[in-house]
């Protein structure tokens, strides 16, 4: 059985009081991990240590040598690829060609990305005139913020977690990441990865445990950080910002959606199918920008729902190494009630149960697992609670619609505002709804498919923020002017 430490000022250390917690499997439910649970003694060890990296070696280091090393790193974990892709497949249970192809592979460009994005991009200046006619001159610099709290979520861990630690490191920042307790494993071999690599101590720290009263709530708190970058739920993303609020502090925020796929009659049905089953369904529903409403011009909709349903009931569920297996579990036992909840509230709601709705049969010990099968409504008003609120889970609604004026209104008619994928061969149409629906990111025919220099983020209750290529520069970096008079 693994045991997961802390990762602090470049050593894995025990929790001070000797706590731990158990991570089970998700696919049996077995204890796989012993976990550090850290308190207010790790925070602020990791906090510390953070600060004193800023003025020292990391503080003083040239960027060109910074960057080079952040290279490094994504060469580190390349080399030791099957190593990350093991432990995220133990953490979640998904299967190996999403970690494999998507969730590892983007977790280490996240590093080069960065890397090559403050090397490159460029700040302003601008010559003025002055009553004396001799002018000044300004020109902007960036500086890092500082020490960044890092609170990434589980469904993707690694790729999430990166995602924010790359721009982080890259701008010169140092970083404490508390990883979700569902998900240790990657976050702590990342700190093989700095050590293997040279980052010097204290630049990436790790503390293990909970949110609420725990390692979570006491990084957000403390005064020593300067900023906090957070994926996650809307709710803990509202107390993160109140406990910020002291100290006036930065947050970047990606919380939740609800998002909307819009299939018109026009498109290319056997892509829209694929690409509404992967969003719906891809990782057991888990992901933040994934749809689980979905609406079908109504001369497709009968044959686009037995098409999804086929889809649905043609997955295959098991471990990750098992030959064929496509569909795994979700993430924990307390996950899996929430998401049976919104399955039987669909149901006391009026639903028409297309397919799924429940557990599948498991054989041996993976019936002791996290498993709910894929599941499609029909039926529904718009008022029902699995049309409005997030569930986070392989589901989703489909409703048909009309015309676009009414497709429209029914997608931003949500407090969320994440994503949506579009689906028509029609060119103008494509702009046209794109540009209306109220979302941080608009997907044309495709799914998923992100350019890391484009901004992302949410609107409306879906986020603070963007990040992405240059405009992640604008949370991890300080923007000075300076002023030269000639």
């Amino acid at each position: 059985m693994r045991e997961i430490q802390h990762f602090i000022n470049g050593r894995f250390v025990p929790s001070a009081n000797g706590q731990s917690f158990d991570k089970r499997s998700p696919l049996d439910n077995r204890v796989i991990a012993k976990v550090h649970e850290g308190g207010q003694a790790e925070v602020d060890a990791a906090v510390s240590a953070a600060r004193a990296a800023l003025h020292g070696e990391w503080g003083r280091m040239p960027t060109e040598k910074r960057l080079a090393m952040l290279h490094a790193v994504a060469d580190e974990i390349t080399r030791r690829f099957d190593d990350f892709v093991a432990a995220e497949e133990a953490d979640t249970g998904q299967p190996h060609h999403v970690i494999a192809h998507a969730f590892v592979p983007r977790g280490a460009a996240n590093f080069k990305v960065f890397a090559d994005v403050v090397r490159n991009v460029p700040t302003e200046s601008f010559q003025m005139e002055t009553p004396d006619g001799r002018g000044a001159l300004n020109y902007a610099v960036r500086k890092p913020k500082g020490v960044i709290g890092v609170i990434s979520p589980w469904n993707a861990p690694f790729l999430l977690m990166t995602w924010k630690v790359g721009p982080a490191l890259a701008c010169g920042n140092t970083v404490v990441v508390k990883p979700s307790e569902e998900t240790p494993a990657t976050a702590a071999l990342l700190g093989e990865v700095m050590n293997a690599v040279g980052v010097p101590p204290g630049v990436y720290n790790v503390v293990h445990g909970f949110g609420p009263e725990a390692a979570g709530e006491f990084l957000t708190r403390h005064d020593g950080v300067d900023a906090i970058t957070f994926t996650g739920e809307t709710r803990t993303g509202a107390a993160i910002m109140k406990a910020a609020a002291d100290g006036i502090r930065d947050v970047s925020f990606e919380l939740g959606g609800k998002n909307a796929g819009i299939v018109f009659a026009d498109c290319d049905f056997d892509d829209a199918v694929e690409g509404i089953f992967r969003s719906s369904f891809m990782n057991t529903g888990q992901v933040c920008l994934g749809t689980e409403r979905v609406y079908v011009e109504r001369p497709l909709f009968e044959r686009f729902v037995m098409a999804l349903q086929a889809r649905c009931e043609a997955v295959r569920y098991g471990r990750p190494g098992d030959a064929g297996a496509n569909y795994g579990p979700l993430i924990s036992h307390e996950h899996q009630r929430k998401v049976l909840s919104y399955y039987a509230k669909a149901v006391s709601e009026g639903a028409t149960v297309v397919t799924g709705g429940g557990v599948p049969d498991m054989p041996g010990d993976l019936a002791e697992g996290a498993w709910v099968q894929p599941t499609i409504w029909t039926g529904l008003p718009e008022t029902a609670a699995v049309v409005r609120e997030e569930i986070f889970g392989p589901c989703c609604h489909i409703r048909p619609f009309d015309s676009e004026e009414e497709v429209l209104v029914l997608a931003n008619a949500n407090r969320y505002g994440l994503s949506t994928t579009i689906w028509t061969r029609d060119l103008a149409r494509a702009h046209r709804v794109a540009a209306a629906v109220e979302v941080g990111i608009a997907w044309v025919n495709s799914w998923f498919l992100r350019d890391l220099r484009t901004p992302f983020g949410g609107s409306k209750q879906s986020g603070i923020g963007r990040e992405g290529g240059v405009h992640s520069l604008e949370f991890y970096t300080e923007l000075r002017n300076v002023c030269i008079k000639l």
